[in-house]
């Protein structure tokens, strides 16, 4: 059963420039809609965050932060329990960052900067130096690549049946070929629809999705083994290679680094 609860910010959060909070949510628990009059940076920790930005999904695992400008209604749902850190910068500071919601490319600067707030629990700069380490921080999430949704959706006729599908059964390996004579149409005509809706093509959307699950599945202390296997992969050095290509790092690098920090 899904747990609803409902966002209380600070009594004082509309007189702050910045703030920060360091969250845990429990596994199926729904952040109920709302949305503040200050921008927010949500940096997932562990597992995969999924949520909801004025009716567009944004999926996102660790490491690629998620903004939410000013006004925004949005929601979450947490499948697995997530650890998520939140940067809120009021909306005068906002000057630099995206109108509209979407993923950054932080610099590897950005998280060591988080981290080190986090480490101390620092819940606002209070310090000259913490202040001058927060600019740093808005900087460079000035500077970050702007990237959508990490597994984009869409309601095209011939794909949403097809992504739907996948997503109840990651491990299903049918060929695009094969699918396209499901619904009725030609594999080159799904290619385009692939480039066209989604920003990738199918191989990438699938391999993504696969990710998405094998990060959830490595938090519940899975075997690199089995998750292959659970994935539809023929070899875990199979599932390594995907891996390594989305992340940049194994699994089991991946784990130890996203296991679940404050």
């Amino acid at each position: 059963m899904t747990r609803q609860l409902t966002y209380i910010a600070p009594q004082d959060a509309d007189s702050l420039p910045l703030f920060l909070r360091y969250e845990q949510a429990n596994a199926r628990t729904e952040y109920l809609p709302h949305a503040h009059r200050w921008g927010q940076v949500i940096f997932v920790k562990s597992n995969v965050l999924e949520l909801m930005v004025e009716n567009e999904r944004l999926l996102t695992p660790a490491g690629l932060p998620v903004w939410v400008p000013p006004g925004k209604l949005h929601a979450s749902y947490n499948r697995r329990q997530a650890h998520f850190r939140t940067l809120n910068i009021a909306a005068k500071r906002c000057h630099g960052l995206p109108q509209q919601a979407c993923l950054l490319d932080a610099s590897p600067l950005v998280h060591a900067i988080m981290d080190d707030l986090a480490a101390r629990v620092i819940q606002q700069p209070q310090t000259a130096a913490d202040q001058r380490l927060c600019d740093v921080l808005l900087d460079q999430l000035r500077l970050a690549e702007v990237r959508q949704s990490y597994l984009p959706a869409t309601d095209d006729k011939y794909l949403s049946p097809i992504l739907a599908a996948l997503e109840q059964d990651p491990a299903d390996n049918t060929t695009l070929a094969q699918w396209a004579q499901r619904v009725y149409t030609t594999e080159r005509t799904l290619s385009r629809r692939c480039q066209r809706c989604l920003g990738m093509s199918f191989s990438e959307w699938r391999q993504r999705l696969r990710f998405l699950h094998a990060v959830a599945l490595l938090a519940r202390g899975k075997s690199v083994q089995d998750i292959a296997f659970e994935l539809g992969y023929s070899s875990a050095s199979a599932l390594i290679v995907m891996f390594v290509q989305q992340a940049g790092t194994t699994p089991e690098r991946y784990r130890l680094q996203h296991g679940g920090a404050t």
